[in-house]
């Protein structure tokens, strides 16, 4: 059973606190314009935590809650105006019977068509100057206020509507010639402010989401809509964003900006400029990794999360999550004392999810859109193993372990993948010997002392069940499709975007700079290493360069710890399928004490005969003269 990757009322990780937070917030300062922030990667909870907080004002009559997702507008000419729009629309559709509402409503949106025109007219329309419309933004005015919002007539009848559809040119005219943009401005917030109250709405609130998705200019368009025309009195906004990509934006809306002014950087006070209070959405540490591990693997089994026995047994996870760190109060003495007995399929999911938590939350870095993915793939390939009647060649647990090693060490299983027989792997023979306490020394005996990630891969093969004389070729088999759902490229967030954006074009790595690269965590830089190294294993023709490989001489470059295991990796491409793209292009990635591993590598090249066209490119490369003659 495929779980929904979509936001949910049913609390799975007792965000409801954070959200009851939110709640109380607004009600306590209900007469003051507030912003706050909900802040956390992308599949961090921010949108399950939007829901809680609207669902937490339903029926309220003197509040209005209005959804935005910036995100579904992406591409719409103006996003400042898109939101008003949404907003009234709201207010329309909720107070339609009083007709002084209405009345109001025509003098904001008319606003929002000078707005929308304006901008459209550009420096025919009005200078800065002097705000003062021209002729060519009068002209054709009544196309323009005919988008006013997506449906007008289900919200605009009779003369209202026929007022916003002809009369909006009027709203030029009527215009003194002396007022100014700012007056403007004024104007409409006094107006946007009267309409809340004739639709006796004591406090708006506006839940935005997902605008870390939005292209760098819609998302600084719809803050700033905040900010200038909508932080009135009595209404909230509440802004889910990852605010690494929100500072990318402003970085990108403002390039002229220096980078620092004191001790924060010019992107980040914009943003607490704009948002009063921040919230981070925590991350999951390995408690709480355990915990909705076991409930999506429950779910995933078939069990109903409406049924009486996933109801009580998250009444148990909710317990044990009130206090994380102390690690209890979610194990199968109390799960049975609460259930009366322990489902054959809890007791799978319990402990599968024991063996595997530890990786998988240093891995997911506790995000839980991760680890939702990462079940629901394990779900679809169980499915596909059944379809395909080989279901009972798959043990799950085997394949969440390989898994693991898919989704964190890509050269791990691209080399399992390689070596897998009837017999079991040779790779995995040799790294289970690794970690018991005799063999596995020999350098001769042992490909992948120089993997960058060694220590991981040690843990990963610690962790039950041992994989050594296994027939892992089922399992490799039915992880084919890793390429399009369970690929380190796939999953959003700032790493993730990073990588797609070294890996896409030359262009696209030409305008990574060089601050964002050094800004990586140590750890963050090597997942970005290893989603390039895994883009470039996945490529089918590797005689010719992969793009990506374009966007790995970047990072090396820019960061020297990675220069080992770059030289390392090219040094593990299959030799009878490379080009000679490998002997050139790394410019400074190869510098500095890599500079003669490098070059001896090349030299291997150029001596071998399973690859004659690399051989005489990498001769060239190490006797240029050669080539001139």
């Amino acid at each position: 059973m495929i779980i929904a990757d979509n936001e949910t009322a049913i609390d799975y990780l007792y965000y409801e606190t954070v959200a009851k937070t939110v709640v109380k917030l607004i009600r306590q300062k209900s007469k003051e314009p507030l912003t706050i922030g909900l802040h956390g990667d992308w599949g961090a909870g921010k949108s399950s935590t939007l829901l809680m907080i609207e669902s937490a004002f339903k029926g309220q009559t003197d509040t209005l809650c209005v959804r935005f997702n910036g995100w579904l507008f992406e591409g719409y000419d103006d996003a400042k105006a898109v939101l008003i729009e949404t907003i009234v629309a709201a207010l329309l559709k909720e107070r339609s019977g009083i007709a002084k509402v209405a009345d109001k409503a025509w003098d904001v949106l008319k606003a929002v068509n000078w707005m929308k025109a304006a901008r459209t007219a550009g420096s025919l329309a009005f200078t800065m100057a002097t705000g003062i419309p021209g002729p060519d933004l009068i002209q054709g005015i009544g196309s323009i206020a005919g988008k006013v919002i997506s449906d007008p007539k289900a919200y605009l009848t009779g003369d209202v509507f026929n007022k916003v559809m002809d009369g909006a040119a009027e709203h030029f005219k009527e215009a003194a010639p002396s007022e100014t943009t700012p007056q403007r401005m004024h104007a409409f917030r006094e107006d946007f402010e009267e309409l809340l109250e004739r639709a006796k709405v004591d406090r708006l609130i506006v839940l935005i989401d997902d605008l870390d998705r939005c292209l760098p200019q819609t998302a600084i368009a719809t803050l700033e809509a905040i900010r200038l025309f909508l932080f009135v009195p009595n209404a909230a906004f509440v802004i889910a964003a990852d605010e690494g990509m929100i500072e990318y934006a402003v970085r990108n809306h403002f390039p002229d900006l220096p980078a620092a002014a004191g001790p924060t950087s010019y992107a980040r006070n914009y943003l607490e400029k704009l948002i009063q209070v921040p919230f981070r959405m925590p991350a999951l540490g390995a408690s709480e990794t355990l915990v909705y591990l076991t409930l999506l693997l429950y779910l995933a089994s078939g069990v109903s999360d409406s049924s009486v026995e996933f109801k009580s047994l998250l009444e148990v996870a909710r317990k044990a999550l009130q206090r994380p760190w102390l690690g209890t109060g979610f194990d199968r003495d109390k799960i049975k004392a609460r259930l009366g007995s322990i489902p054959s399929d809890l007791d799978a999911a319990l402990q599968l999810a024991a063996e595997i938590t530890p990786i998988l939350t240093e891995g997911a870095h506790g995000n839980p859109r991760q680890i939702k993915r990462f079940v629901n793939t394990m779900a679809l390939r169980v499915e596909i193993a059944s379809e395909r009647g080989f279901q009972d060649d798959i043990k799950q647990s085997v394949l969440a372990k390989l898994m693991l090693a898919e989704r964190f060490a890509p050269e791990l299983f691209n080399a399992i993948a390689r070596d897998a027989s009837a017999d079991g792997s040779k790779t995995i023979s040799i790294l289970e010997r690794k970690v018991t306490s005799k063999g596995g020394k020999d350098a001769d005996d042992d490909p992948m002392a120089d993997w960058p990630n060694i220590e991981w891969v040690k843990r990963w093969a610690a962790i039950t069940p041992p994989l050594n004389g296994i027939d892992l070729r089922p399992y490799v088999f039915v992880s084919r499709d890793r390429r399009t759902s369970a690929g380190i490229g796939v999953a959003g967030g700032p790493v993730e975007a990073m990588i797609e954006r070294l890996a896409t074009s030359t262009l696209g790595v030409t305008q990574v700079t060089k601050a964002e690269v050094a800004a990586l965590t140590p750890e963050d830089a090597n997942r970005v290493f290893q989603g390039l190294v895994t883009k470039i294993d996945q490529t089918e023709d590797l005689g010719k360069r992969p793009p990506a490989a374009e966007g790995l001489a970047r990072l090396c470059g820019d960061r020297p710890e990675l220069r080992e295991p770059l030289v390392a990796f090219l040094g593990r491409l299959p030799v009878s399928k490379i080009g000679g793209w490998v002997v050139s292009g790394w410019g400074v990635a190869v510098e500095g004490p890599q500079a003669q591993e490098f070059a001896e590598l090349v030299g291997e090249w150029a001596t071998q005969t399973s690859n004659k066209p690399l051989s005489v490119v990498a001769s060239l490369q190490l006797n240029p003269k050669s080539k001139r003659k």
